[in-house]
């Protein structure tokens, strides 16, 4: 499933998935501080860039992503843009008051949602599911079983998936020989909803009953797989402070806007 999407691969994807949750968790804390509009402008712009050459994913792939993702911090940005305060007005029809000022707060919240997400992205494009859990468990101590449940579980997801596309298929044919209104409104519902829940249930609880019988618990084990720290976490730090530097130093020396403060 990994492999699928990838095309090639860069040094983000051998940095230790806890070194990029940690730069994550540090960039989310650093977008809130910011209230310079250039500099939040450029480091959404290089964040972006980021994602584009060290995510190693197919182009389509990252725009249908990038899409949903700007329709989300658009959207999230529209009651501060519609109901901001400010003194130069651009547009007001009854209770909705555009001005200059929030509209540039509106944009600004925006630009600290992608840029979070660009991040983001690179971490998802570039971190395998299975060695995710076994950094956890071999670094941060997170017990076995736990991490076991969370890896199991993501694995059965593409399994719902094709249980759902069966299932519809397969009613697909039985509708063409019953009548409409035996499937019509909730009953098409019914017939999707109860059987997938059912076969998914019994398929948990066999693949509980297994891990316990494997003996999942939370005793001393051994690993297959080793995820280490390396010198690519080191590189990862000094490329993500470039990028922060960078974009600071563009806003003060190559400003777009002149907006300094956006409060």
């Amino acid at each position: 499933m990994y492999e699928q999407f990838k095309i090639y691969h860069t040094f983000m994807d051998h940095v230790n998935v806890i070194t990029k949750l940690i730069l994550g968790v540090l960039l989310f804390v650093l977008v809130i501080f910011i209230h310079n509009f250039d500099w939040m402008l450029y480091l959404a712009i290089i964040m972006f860039i980021f994602m584009i050459g060290f995510s190693g994913v197919r182009l389509k792939l990252i725009i249908a992503f990038v899409s949903v993702m700007m329709l989300f911090s658009f959207t999230s940005s529209l009651f501060m843009i519609f109901y901001g305060d400010g003194s130069t007005t651009l547009f007001q029809w009854g209770i909705v008051h555009i001005t200059e000022e929030s509209l540039y707060r509106g944009i600004h919240l925006s630009l600290r949602t992608i840029t979070v997400s660009f991040f983001g992205l690179s971490i998802a494009f570039t971190s395998e599911i299975v060695k995710v859990f076994y950094s956890l468990m071999q670094h941060l101590k997170v017990k076995p079983k736990y991490a076991y449940a969370f890896m199991a579980a993501i694995r059965m997801v593409p399994m719902m998936f094709e249980s759902f596309f069966q299932l519809r298929n397969a009613l697909k044919m039985r509708y063409h020989v019953i009548d409409s209104s035996q499937y019509r409104g909730l009953n098409r519902i019914k017939h999707l909803i109860i059987p997938l829940l059912s076969q998914n249930i019994r398929r948990a609880h066999r693949l509980s009953v297994a891990m316990e019988k494997k003996g999942f618990h939370n005793g001393t084990r051994t690993y297959y797989y080793h995820v280490p720290f390396s010198y690519r976490d080191i590189l990862l730090i000094v490329v993500f402070l470039i990028m922060v530097v960078t974009a600071y130093l563009l806003a003060m020396y190559f400003p777009i806007t002149h907006i300094t403060d956006v409060r």
